[in-house]
């Protein structure tokens, strides 16, 4: 049922998982989703799991795979640039359009926290993809690390370190290094849903990367195809009203839930409230045989 792969972008090679569904018949092509892992995360974190199986088990062929410098994709360990991840969705889009069992047609994204934010960047420059789930996303990243850094004092040691992360780079060359929690912090109490292969420093380049990213800009342009955003009502990680921002901006047919009793790691949890969100959603948007006229 599942199958490891590769696929190019850029020249590097990236490392995926194809999981085909088990009642896929001879010459039948079906709907895909691409599953985007976190910021710094990697294909085998709890919940990219849960998410492949549970929509193969539901009928979808699904990938889920690393981006550039991330598990063992290539790519310069831990530099993980907004766009560059853009660019890795959009080539995993081409490598699953030309699966045999795949219809090159309806190809999906779902993403977690910072692939959520991809996620919707990329269907919203990508004409190809054609819907969206995402989970605790972001729209702007200035005003998400707002949010993360709450305190007059805690703002301005992030911003002072985007600073020291430009002056050490045009005076090296090199990358200034950074502790992923003081990019972005993470309550101790959630820190397990990071498997052991995340990655734990990245260079400043990155966090001026998220700084500069806006899926906000973009998120109208997704319509008439479907976006679902899905956002913990107190989101321990990533403010609750990013998701609400990108609603705002969105076209129909576009939905919004918060949801109570669920943190961050949403897809970790096995919250039945929200596979049955998901699922009814499937059913009326992107039903796995595509209805008459659609």
């Amino acid at each position: 049922m599942e199958e490891r792969v590769t696929f190019p972008s850029d020249g590097l090679k990236l490392s995926g998982i194809v999981r085909v569904p088990s009642d896929l018949r001879p010459g039948e092509r079906r709907p895909a989703f691409l599953v985007l892992h976190g910021f710094g995360g990697n294909k085998d974190n709890t919940g990219q799991i849960a998410v492949a199986k549970l929509f193969a088990d539901w009928g979808y062929v699904t990938m889920r795979f690393d981006f550039r410098g991330c598990g063992e994709s290539e790519g310069e360990h831990g530099r993980i640039l907004c766009l560059d991840q853009v660019t890795d969705t959009s080539n995993a889009v081409t490598h699953l359009a030309g699966r045999a069992e795949v219809d090159p047609g309806r190809i999906a994204v779902v993403g977690s926290s910072f692939g959520a934010a991809v996620a919707v960047y990329t269907a919203g420059v990508d004409a190809r993809v054609a819907a969206v789930i995402s989970s605790g996303g972001w729209g702007d990243g200035e005003r998400k690390f707002r949010g993360q850094h709450p305190t007059p004092e805690a703002w301005a040691r992030f911003t002072k370190m985007l600073e020291e992360g430009r002056r050490y780079r045009e005076r090296t060359g090199k990358s200034l290094m950074v502790p992923r929690y003081d990019i972005v912090p993470i309550p101790e109490r959630l820190r397990a849903n990071l498997n052991a292969q995340s990655i734990m420093e990245f260079p400043a380049e990155t966090a001026q990367s998220m700084y500069d990213f806006r899926a906000d800009d973009v998120v109208g342009k997704i319509a008439p195809r479907p976006v679902l955003l899905l956002h913990s009502a107190n989101d321990s990680v990533t403010p609750t009203y990013e998701s609400i921002e990108l609603f705002k901006r969105a076209n129909q047919p576009a939905e919004l839930h918060l949801l109570s009793e669920v943190d961050h790691f949403m897809f970790a949890e096995d919250n039945t409230r929200v596979i049955r969100l998901i699922r009814d959603w499937l059913d009326r948007y992107f039903p796995v045989r595509a209805r008459a006229g659609t």
